[in-house]
Order: structure tokens, then sequence, then C-alpha cells
């Protein structure tokens, strides 16, 4: 599937918009700061039900305008595979946000994710590997949730009732009495829900190496070996007795310190941290081949290629790396992009020879032109 057209009323810099899209290469390119980077996000927006640079909807409204509204149309790439999907997605402070598809509004937001999936490369990508285990499992959560529903439902009810049960932890320290009862019924929820993403993670985990590590050996023309490892207090042992043994320091701490939000992501080169003894080089090709991996396995199990937003990173890649990427855009099945550049004159030289269907828009100051190649 591809995006055909985008429309934007009142989205960060641009008070009105409405582009047709390349089913092939799309080319946005302007100085920083004229608002590139704003479109793939309201793309991010289409597929994700957020921003992907700040998820705090109002701070992504126009400034003095009252809401924003986005709108895309999806189609089959194939000829005659029916008609198109439209998405809208619209936002007014003191209001829910609204997501709808063909007109009819979700009952439940989560029932939007992964119908049309994208993935982003953004130059910040390498916090993934310097940054602490948060990112790394909202990353695999992303993707998890995007391919599988019932993850994201048992992703939802886990953080519903860790919420709950910090609370309850919270108010022990306020007035030093537990109601162990409803402890007990807050741990239920949370083993019932947190084995079975566990369950998820680890599979997931075994599936998403095999296409990861092919990939980055591509990308650094070398033969080093990777591993993505899972990494989790449940690999060891029960949750049952975990949580009998971690109560008390639960109480004092006034937090929950034992379960799978607190699992990682090992990324190892040569059966050594990337973070610690990777070069730069090395963790640019890391991040690039985790982005890769991630449009390998969903392309494998949606049977479709999802959109791929690369966001200004041309200049943080060498000469060898930007090729690579090239090989792989250039390829007849690859599906559509998305790419800003800051320098004009790079894309032209990068994409005019590619034999695919393409456009180049130039961005200034919230305003968008279509130009020739």
């Amino acid at each position: 599937m591809y995006l055909s057209n985008l429309h934007l009323e009142s989205f960060r810099n641009y008070q009105s918009l409405a582009i047709n899209c390349s089913k092939g290469i799309n080319c946005f390119v302007g100085k920083n700061g004229s608002g590139k980077t704003n479109l793939l996000d309201a793309i991010h927006y289409l597929s994700m039900t957020k921003g992907s640079l700040n998820s705090v909807d109002s701070q992504n409204i126009r400034k003095g305008d009252p809401l924003f509204f986005i709108k895309g149309e999806w189609k089959a790439a194939k000829k005659g595979a029916g008609k198109g999907e439209q998405v809208q997605v619209a936002f007014q402070p003191g209001q829910k946000k609204l997501i709808k598809v063909n007109q009819k509004e979700y009952e439940k937001l989560a029932d939007h994710i992964g119908r049309f999936p994208v993935v982003l490369i953004a130059p910040n990508d390498t916090d993934l590997i310097r940054e602490g285990s948060d990112g790394r499992r909202k990353f695999f959560d992303s993707i998890i949730s995007q391919l599988d529903a019932s993850y994201l439902e048992n992703l939802m009810v886990y953080h519903h009732y860790l919420k709950q049960r910090n609370s309850l932890l919270k108010q022990y320290g306020d007035t030093r009495r537990l109601d162990k009862t409803l402890l007990a019924v807050y741990d239920e929820h949370l083993m019932k829900s947190g084995q079975l993403i566990f369950d998820s993670r680890r599979d997931f985990t075994e599936k998403f190496e095999a296409l990861f590590s092919p990939r980055y050996q591509w990308l650094s023309g070398g033969a080093e070996q990777t591993k993505v490892v899972y990494v989790s207090e449940l690999s060891e042992t029960s949750w049952k007795e975990n949580f009998k043994k971690a109560i008390d320091k639960d109480m004092a701490l006034q937090r929950t310190t034992f379960g799978i939000h607190r699992d990682d992501f090992e990324f190892l080169l040569e059966e050594e941290p990337v973070k610690k003894f990777g070069s730069q080089g090395q963790q640019k090709s890391f991040v690039i081949a985790l982005k890769l991996a991630q449009f390998d396995i969903t392309s494998q199990v949606k049977s479709f290629t999802p959109i791929l937003l690369l966001d200004d990173i041309f200049d943080k890649l060498d000469d060898d790396r930007i090729k690579k990427l090239m090989e792989l855009v250039g390829e007849d099945d690859f599906g559509q992009l998305f790419v800003t550049d800051a320098r004009p004159e790079r894309t032209m030289t990068l994409f005019k020879g590619l034999k695919k269907d393409k456009k180049l828009f130039k961005v200034e100051e919230g305003k968008v032109e279509e130009i020739d190649f």
C-alpha cells in the first residue's frame, strides 16, 4: 500500500497544504527549519495516531489556531485492487483525539495501530544504543504492536495495572497501610499480561535477530557477528516467587521493582556491547540495520511493504552506507519512500538515475512546491 495524497490544516508550521504523492520516491528538500520533518511526522500520525517528534498533541497545533487536521489516502500498489482508504486525524484541546478511516471513527485508537505501518530512520536513532533500556523497549514494543494487536492490548493492560499497583504502594508510603487483597488482584493481572508480553518479546526477538544480522553485514560490508539479545528477569525465575520476594523492597521504594517493565534488549557486536565498544560507523550501521530488519519483518507479516521515512540522514552517513541505501530503494518491490534533505543538489544526484516513479518537492517556510527532478 502507498500514500497517494496528504492534506494538512494548522499542523505545526503549515496553515494549509495539499500534495499528491508518488507511489515510489518522494523527496522534500529545503533549508533546516522549513518544515520538511513536519511532513514526515504528519505521515507518522496517520499511521501511529501520534507524532514521532512530540507526543503532546496540543503542541503540534499551529500557533494561534484552535486545532490541527491531517488527512491522507492509502491505495493498493497493484492496479484493480479496489478503492483506497482515507485516514483522518484531528485534535482540539479539551476534546478526545479523533481518528477515522473512511469516515468511520474508531472506538479505541489502538485498533488503528498496524493497519498502515511505517518505518522511520532519523538522525537521533543512535540514542537506541547510547541511552537507557526504556527507549529500546519502546522501539520493540512499537514494532510488535504494529504486527500483533493482542500484544498491544496486553501491553496496555499491563501498564494500567502497573500504574494502579504503584499508586497503591505510594498510598502505603503516605498511610503505612497496605490493602493486600487489592495488591493480590493487581499482581494477578500483571502476572497474566506480563507473561504473555514476555513470551511475545522472546519469540519476536528470535525472528527479528535472524533478519537483523544479514542486514548489518550487508550494510557494513563485513563479516562481524552481531546479536540482539532479549534480557528479562522472567528468563530465570517465576512471577509469583519474585513478587513475594520483592514486596518489602517495593513498599520501601513505593514502586514495583520486578516485572517486564524492567526488560532490556542488548545490542552486541562480536559478543561485546556496541554501546561501549562499537565505533561511530559501527553504531550507525547497527541502528540502520535495526530499522531495515523492522522493514523486513513488517513486510513478511503484513504481506505488503510499509512506508519508509528517511529524515535528514544523509549528513550522518558515509558514501558506502548511502550507496547501500540507494541500492535498497532502487529495488522494484521496495515500496514507497519519503525522504528529507537540506541539500537539493545531493538529492538530485542520488535519486535522479533511479528508474522509479518519483517526485521532488521544495519546502520553504511552510509552503511546498513540486519541482522537476
